[in-house]
């Protein structure tokens, strides 16, 4: 699985994306973001408030029970406000 980081999100974590290997118990974006988290201090402080963070499937919008198979894209980035 493809795991983009955006804006501030990129900063914290250090780097634009990862490769990860999605473990077989985890089905949702909610169960991703914990594996993520565990992954170091840098992903848990980029990811510590999820009020701050949307999330995309596949381009799509999705909410935290979103569930995910392995060939998935998952964006993570802050909320976006226009102008």
């Amino acid at each position: 699985m493809k795991v983009l980081y955006f804006a501030w999100l990129r900063t914290r974590v250090g780097h634009a994306e990862d490769a990860i290997d999605l473990p077989k118990n985890v089905t949702d974006v909610r169960g991703l973001i914990e594996v993520l988290r565990a992954k170091g201090p840098n992903y848990a402080t980029a990811l510590k408030d999820l009020n701050t963070v949307r999330v995309a499937v596949n381009h799509d919008y999705v909410k935290l029970d979103h569930s995910l198979k392995p060939t998935d894209e998952v964006a993570l980035f802050p909320p976006v406000t226009g102008g």
